[in-house]
């Protein structure tokens, strides 16, 4: 009996820290409200800790084992591309008080999601969630058709307290992006030819001013181009993680 209760020890230790045995990258931000943490799964993939509430943005199976992984209390889909929109890691994750937040195409693979417009703006679990438009401009699948057209997916911006965590899903450096306020993380896209070039959110990044700037979901894409593009603006603090 005692050597059972020693192994189902071990297992629990073992899948608490097993994020950590993976080697997810982490960065801890001070708020209004207490610790923030960011926890970097890859490509467009981010977990955010908060006091005793966790948020799933984009989970996909390819990037983290979801059984070793917090369950979610929110979790938030920007759009429904394979890489964005996964319903098997979101079952993993789920329970029957999670709420699960994203577009209208994606609810409709989703049941019990909350549909999330361009625009709107909802207060769940204490936090502030803002729907922020994502589509392109330039990039385009076929002449006249672009990657991500305009009122399908969202960027989200969430208020911790005080502080503005924008991650902005699949999109170009748009007017809206440009128009944002007060935001104190940005999570910019990178990924070409789908998203933006390190010039189209450097360009962004200057118009709309974040204290820290990841860029997020940037595959082959050099990352340090981008701090050589805002190295003469120290009020922004471009971080690099590993978020091919």
């Amino acid at each position: 009996m005692n050597n059972l209760l020693i192994v189902a020890n071990f297992v629990i230790v073992f899948c608490a820290f097993n994020t950590h045995a993976r080697g997810f990258e982490m960065d801890s931000i001070q708020t209004s409200a207490g610790e923030l943490k960011i926890t970097f799964l890859g490509h467009g993939t981010l977990m955010f800790s908060f006091g005793r509430k966790i948020v799933h943005v984009d989970p996909v199976g390819q990037m983290a084992d979801y059984k070793t992984l917090s369950k979610a209390d929110i979790i938030l889909v920007t759009h429904e591309h394979s890489d964005h929109l996964d319903t098997e890691a979101i079952a993993k994750l789920r329970t029957s008080k999670t709420i699960l937040m994203m577009t209208d195409n994606c609810a409709k693979q989703v049941k019990g999601a909350i549909v999330m417009r361009n625009g709107d703006i909802k207060t769940v679990e204490g936090l502030i969630i803002e729907a922020v438009p994502a589509f392109n401009l330039v990039h385009m699948r076929s002449p006249g058709t672009p990657f991500h057209p305009k009122g399908v997916g969202n960027g989200y911006v969430i208020s911790f307290g005080d502080t503005r965590v924008y991650v902005a899903g699949d999109t170009e450096n748009t007017p809206e992006m440009k128009a944002l306020k007060a935001i104190d993380i940005a999570f910019l896209p990178m990924n070409l030819p789908y998203t933006m070039t390190p010039d189209m959110v450097a360009d962004a990044a200057k118009a709309f001013r974040p204290k820290v700037l990841y860029p997020y979901h940037y595959g082959d894409t050099d990352a340090s181009k981008l701090v050589e593009l805002l190295k003469d603006i120290p009020e922004i603090d471009v971080r690099i993680r590993n978020m091919k």
